[in-house]
């Protein structure tokens, strides 16, 4: 029997007269395919996964398991729709803590139509996707038995600023995640989670140094889903931390180049944790619950404070070679980029790490 995925944070929601993904109980995840190119596209790209030997082996465990497509029941009462069959990466997962990171600085592929370039674009400039080089498309923290999750609307999650942002990341790991948000997030969880050699952060490095190489394909408005259990990290154990790249209807031919677009966010994503797991208890960020609390609204009412946040950080990867807009919208080549004041890096054609970027050095036992 197909039911609501209990646990999604981002996309559209199943409902009535509303379409959207469903699950089952055998673990099975069911998308409903788009009608128009995107829907062909993903079908195309996870249909060619498991053949294209461009894709090694351990590059292969960040994608889910595809199992086709089927004709099923549609979530909006519209019938039989054709859906993308793919695994359920919460299955099993008692009470997960998920964030889904929306990676690149844009969004849209060059190739897209200027009016969904506009679209596109807007969400972009509204979001941390400009300046950081990605973005929370949604996220749930696991607080406890009592208090349930933190979760913020989808809205509000995707229109958090650079600083929110870096707050999240850490409040994503912490354990005083309650209704106090004057609180400074303790990060105790950080090492567990995001270090060791089996962490989130090991496993965004394994994903950058192939990134550095591929030049198969180029992804727009791919996102990198973040998972891993609370409690089993309170009882000593291990927490299942897992990243999986996510959502491919916007998938490119790369034509033999890097797609600097994907790197250069996946590099700054990168700098953040390993800034976390170095200095947990220096946040650089200050919160105050009694002002505007106009940015978190949660959907039970929790709301998070951000007007006086302030950043330490003055250095922000987002690899733009090609891949910037002037202010009129138009794509222009900016191969010659200097940084500027709103933190987006220069050209890192060769993306060398430096304490200042993307962190490339072994940081497998970093806790």
């Amino acid at each position: 029997m197909l039911k609501v995925p209990q646990h999604q944070v981002a996309g559209h929601e199943a409902g009535i007269g509303k379409l959207g993904p469903l699950v089952d109980e055998s673990g099975r995840f069911y998308k409903p395919l788009q009608g128009d190119e995107r829907g062909a596209s993903e079908v195309a790209f996870y249909t060619s996964l498991s053949t294209n030997s461009g894709i090694p082996e351990h590059i292969q465990r960040f994608f889910s398991t595809f199992y086709g497509t089927q004709l099923v029941e549609a979530s909006d009462g519209s019938g039989l729709l054709p859906h993308l069959v793919l695994e359920d990466l919460a299955l099993g997962r008692v009470n997960p803590s998920i964030m889904d990171i929306k990676i690149g600085s844009r969004t849209w592929a060059p190739e897209a139509p200027e009016k969904y370039i506009q679209k596109c674009l807007k969400k972009d400039r509204e979001s941390s996707s400009l300046s950081l080089g990605f973005r929370i498309s949604g996220l749930q923290i696991y607080r406890s038995k009592e208090l349930g999750f933190w979760k913020p609307g989808k809205k509000a999650a995707q229109k958090l600023s650079r600083e929110e942002v870096k707050l999240v990341l850490r409040r994503f790991v912490s354990s005083n995640t309650l209704n106090d948000l004057d609180s400074r997030p303790d990060c105790a969880f950080a090492s567990t989670v995001y270090g060791g050699s089996t962490g989130i952060l090991s496993q965004l490095l394994e994903l950058k140094a192939w990134f550095e190489d591929q030049t198969i394909f180029h992804l727009y408005s791919c996102s990198i889903l973040v998972i891993f259990e609370k409690e089993l990290a309170l009882k000593g154990k291990n927490p299942g931390a897992q990243i999986k790249l996510i959502d491919f209807a916007h998938v490119y031919e790369g034509r033999g180049v890097i797609d600097h677009n994907f790197l250069g966010g996946l590099c700054s994503l990168i700098k953040f944790i390993s800034e976390i797991l170095t200095a947990p208890n220096e946040c650089g960020i200050e919160v105050s619950a009694k002002a505007d609390q106009k940015n978190l609204t949660a959907d039970n009412g929790v709301v998070a404070d951000h007007k006086n946040l302030t950043d330490s950080d003055n250095g922000v990867v987002a690899i733009q070679k090609n891949l910037t807009t002037s202010d009129n919208g138009v794509v222009a080549d900016q191969k010659n980029l200097t940084v500027s004041d709103n933190g987006v890096l220069a050209d890192q054609k060769n993306l060398t790490a430096s304490d200042d970027n993307c962190v490339v050095a072994d940081q497998n036992g970093v806790s």
